[in-house]
């Protein structure tokens, strides 16, 4: 038994070490296959799998008016990105030159960040401060001048290109990839929104582009140029503030909302990016791609403006204010600036919303932000003038509500009223005599200042400036939009905030629309709409809804949550005002006689208009010798109303004057026009990249 189970113990161990050697030269065999024999194919293929990863930029949602009708939209774009690759920096230099020859050939640009300029050499920051702070964080000696930090720089990078102007742009280049750091699998951004034409010409060219790559991108399109730029707002390229606060999902290229709707609605708009897999051989040659994610793209926001009706107002305020300063209305007035504002009634729903100046968002510059004078302000929004003869439906609608007067009551304007400074009606001032007896009716229609300047000592400033609040004047709509003021309510209170005592005087001219008042055109428009609609309240709202890429839509409650967190505000519904159908009728028949009646201070505008229409002039003094602010408000049509309109125009002498404004977007709202409005085929689109 000891002998057979030894000779068997032999024989499993012979078998193993059979087994043993056979595998060691199957092995051997097949390291010999690959190293000598197919080595040099391996060694080529495993060069060119070198995978990076690139990001799939998401389509940003777009932006429509009520009818579906793209305000923005995205395109297709190109940029160019890089690797870092193994060849020395006198090839990456070499393929930058010529990189930078296709752009150039083409009329495209490159990223050109470099703070130095050449021929005549200089710093382009402003302070001494900030070049220092740059050169520091730059490893150069603070002291450096522009040349001396340029020829530094240019020794670092290894640049031999003798021109200065050359050696310069391929600097710029180094040194966006400096700054950001690159590497084999981290790519820096070198140009954005070129050309199909420099997308191709680099593709075919890749292999002397060492690391380039060219990627397939959206871009903002802002396709009717400046239509609702101050509404739709711009997108900008993302600050160290931003990208510091929100790189969980944003890349330091990345733009983002800056303005408008892009802006407030950014989380909503920006998509979720995807992922794209490169392969490129050591050299930077590309040799495959595909992806390895899905962008998805951003939602869309759908907006209650018309596009058709926003371009009928703007044009319409444009013409207007050019035809003020111009003197159409007989006499020049330094007209330059002004707001309109049309409202659902009913809704509170924003149909057109212009602002004058306007700029194009695709081609935002900095000029924008920079201009000291407020120059592009949303002023439908953002500014805050006094209203005039405007702000009379309020002094009328409390003098009622409160049964100082009924609408059959009369006050005898005699042209100066004895109190207050003993201030005189405008009619006075005009022609030497007062109206004579006048009903609330009467007084609206011709815009008697006799008459509310004892309404207004009646009641007092306690109780029209609670009015002025119960019809939503100096607060805020809530509209979904930023940089919305509150504005200001004539009364004590506010008065003695400013250090100031209250006088007879004063409440007299609060109660024209004067003193302290000061509303938005925004606020004006919610006004009107509660005086068309008896007093009833309005919830004002650009926004109308906004739909998910999977086509599912945000509830109301979810974008109230999301507007409210955004902008800071809290939900303030107005109530709404009590006022009896008599006294509401009593003001409204004053308004229609502004229009539709001889000798109403708007009737040559509108009385040719086939519907009849309520409404109100103001001119309100600026605190500048001759020098007033004009406003025109009101409703259409007047025994069924669907929209307020309110215009504004700084400094054009009468209220008057800006009728023709409301006219031309009630005709167009009606279908009145004989002419159809098509889109400006002149006006030349404009893109932004929305890396």
């Amino acid at each position: 038994m000891g002998k057979n189970n030894g000779l068997e113990g032999r024989i499993r161990y012979n078998i193993l070490t059979t087994i043993v050697y056979i595998i060691g030269i199957i092995l051997l065999i097949q390291l010999f296959n690959l190293q000598i024999i197919h080595g040099a194919e391996y060694r080529e293929t495993s060069n060119s799998r070198l995978t990076r990863e690139s990001v799939i930029k998401a389509a940003r949602g777009s932006i429509k008016d009520r009818t579906g009708v793209e305000l923005v939209s995205t395109d297709t774009g190109y940029s160019v990105e890089i690797y870092s690759t193994k060849v020395d920096d006198t090839e990456l230099n070499n393929s930058i030159k010529k990189f930078i020859e296709i752009l150039e050939s083409n009329k495209d640009k490159f990223v050109d960040n470099l703070p130095i300029e050449v021929d005549p050499y200089k710093f382009t920051q402003d302070s001494e401060e900030s070049q220092k702070s740059w050169k520091i964080e730059n490893e150069m000696d603070e002291n450096l001048t522009a040349e001396q930090a340029f020829n530094y720089l240019k020794e670092k990078y290894e640049i031999t290109e003798s021109d200065v102007k050359t050696a310069r742009k391929i600097m710029s280049v180094r040194y966006e990839i400096s700054r950001n750091g690159y590497s084999t699998t981290k790519s820096v951004t070198i140009a954005k929104d070129i050309s199909n034409t420099s997308a191709v010409q680099i593709r075919e060219q890749n292999s002397m582009l060492s690391g380039m790559y060219v990627v397939t991108e959206p871009v903002v399109s802002y396709e009717s140029g400046s239509l609702a730029s101050h509404v739709l707002g711009y997108v900008g390229a993302i600050s160290a503030e931003e990208y510091e606060e929100k790189k969980d999902r944003y890349r330091n290229d990345d733009v983002i909302g800056k303005s408008g709707i892009q802006y407030v609605f950014e989380d909503y708009l920006k998509g979720t990016d995807g992922v794209r897999q490169v392969d490129m051989t050591v050299d930077g040659a590309v040799t495959s791609e595909y992806t390895a994610e899905e962008a998805i793209s951003g939602s869309d926001v759908i907006l209650t403006i018309d596009a058709n009706l926003q371009k009928v107002a703007e044009d319409a305020l444009e013409q207007n204010i050019k035809d003020i300063a111009s003197g159409k209305y007989g006499e020049k007035n330094d007209a330059d600036a002004g707001a309109v504002v049309v409202m659902d009634v009913d809704s509170g729903e924003v149909l057109a919303m212009a602002s004058y100046p306007d700029y194009n968002p695709g081609k935002y510059s900095e000029e924008y932000t920079e201009d000291s004078n407020g120059r592009y302000l949303n002023r439908a929004i953002s500014s805050a003038f006094a209203p005039g003869s405007t702000f009379k439906m309020v002094v009328a609608s409390a003098a009622l509500t409160t049964g100082e007067i009924s609408p059959t009551s009369l006050v005898n304007d005699n042209g100066i009223y004895p109190y207050g400074d003993r201030q005189a009606c405008w009619y006075y001032r005009s022609y030497g005599r007062g109206h004579g007896y006048l009903n609330v009716t009467q007084a609206l229609k011709y815009s008697c200042n006799y008459f509310f300047y004892d309404m207004g000592y009646r009641i007092g400033i306690d109780t029209i400036a609670e009015y002025a609040g119960k019809y939503g004047l100096g607060q805020k709509t809530g509209i979904e939009l930023e940089g919305e003021i509150s504005g200001t309510v004539a009364s004590k209170e506010y008065a003695e905030s400013l250090g100031q005592g209250w006088y007879i005087s004063d409440t007299l001219s609060a109660a024209i629309g004067q003193s302290y008042n000061n509303f938005t055109p925004i606020q004006m428009a919610r006004y009107v709409s509660m005086i068309a609609n008896d007093g009833k309240s309005v919830d004002v709202s650009i926004v109308k809804s906004i739909i998910r890429p999977d086509g599912s839509e945000v509830s109301e409650e979810e974008i109230d949550n999301y507007v409210n967190e955004k902008l800071g505000i809290e939900d303030s519904e107005l109530e709404d005002v009590e006022i009896s159908k008599e006294d509401s009728e009593a003001i409204k028949k004053g308004m229609r006689g502004v229009t539709s009646e001889a000798g109403g201070t708007a009737y040559a505008y509108f009385s040719d208009l086939d519907i009849e229409i309520a409404g109100k002039t103001g001119s309100a003094q600026t605190g500048v010798d001759g020098e007033a602010h004009g406003w025109f408000v009101g409703f259409a049509p007047y025994d069924d109303p669907e929209i307020a309109v309110v215009v504004f125009v700084e400094k054009a002498g009468s209220g008057g004057y800006t009728a023709d404004v409301a006219k031309k977007i009630i005709e167009e709202y009606f279908g009145m026009n004989s002419e159809t409005v098509t889109e400006d085929k002149s006006a030349e689109s404009s893109t932004e990249s929305v890396r």
